[in-house]
């Protein structure tokens, strides 16, 4: 039998939110593969999955920043040992200054300096915790940039947005809530930006649930096909029904030219 660990299990359950036998006996019946025991509990779990996979396990915060200037942003994970440590001003304030001091860094994935790290350090001290700095990301755009931020109010998730044109503020936190809060999280602004390796697995999964339940493979290929635009549909930002009016799509909130360049949905303990 395939030695499973529990950091492999853990790592199984930030990404599904499913409990950590679930996770282990799928991990032993993929034989230790972390993206088949995940497409295994999704195929028998079928709609109990749903909405699973974004509750990742782990406790921290997330924090969103935004330049004085309008034309920078940084969005910031601190992971912590527990939610009672999490939720103290220190480590807030600590995560905070972090992205403070992220803002120096250039455009793109950012790594701790000495002097973020000193605050980790002496969060480590004052809780006896092993506090880390997950991930940090900046984003910067030119004249006409402008960024909207969300962040739950237990600090779990995050959203950072970047948009172009006429943007107003309001508009771009509603859409920042809408991507925390949607139903499918969205994986791109639009159709293009979907990356093909997911619309083919999710297409895989369909095709091997159909297959089990006797479909031919005539009749599976006509369902894939047609579920492959809806898929599209689903994943894309600019094509979702806005949660707080679902009679509007999220590029109806756009107007006059304004358009959304790019986002980050942060939340604490997933896989980066």
């Amino acid at each position: 039998m395939t030695e499973i660990s529990a950091k492999e299990v853990m790592s199984l359950r930030n990404k599904t939110g499913l409990s950590m036998m679930e996770c282990k006996k799928a991990l032993v019946e993929a034989g230790g593969d972390q993206q088949a025991a995940e497409d295994l509990l999704k195929k028998k779990l079928g709609k109990k999955m749903e909405g699973r996979t974004d509750r990742a396990a782990g406790e921290g915060r997330v924090v969103v920043a935004i330049g004085a200037d309008g034309r920078s942003a940084v969005i910031v994970e601190v992971r912590a040992e527990t939610d009672f440590t999490a939720k103290n001003e220190k480590f807030g304030a600590a995560a905070e200054k972090i992205a403070e001091l992220a803002m120096g860094a250039n455009a793109g994935d950012v790594a701790a300096t000495d002097e973020m790290n000193a605050q980790i350090e002496d969060l480590k001290i004052t809780t006896g915790e092993n506090i880390s700095i997950a991930r940090i990301h900046k984003l910067e755009g030119g004249g006409d940039s402008m960024f909207g931020r969300y962040v739950h109010h237990d600090g779990k998730t995050g959203v950072l947005l970047h948009a172009t044109g006429s943007v107003s503020e309001d508009t771009a936190r509603d859409i920042c809530m809408h991507i925390a809060a949607s139903p499918v999280r969205p994986m791109g602004v639009g159709r293009d930006d979907i990356p093909a390796s997911a619309i083919e697995r999710e297409l895989r999964l369909m095709r091997e649930k159909m297959e089990e339940e006797g479909k031919n493979a005539e009749m599976i290929e006509k369902i894939v096909e047609g579920k492959k635009n809806a898929l599209f549909s689903e994943l894309a930002l600019l094509e979702q029904p806005f949660v707080k009016d679902e009679s509007l799509k999220i590029k109806d909130l756009l107007k006059d030219g304004g358009s959304i360049s790019a986002f980050f949905r942060w939340q604490v303990g997933e896989e980066a």
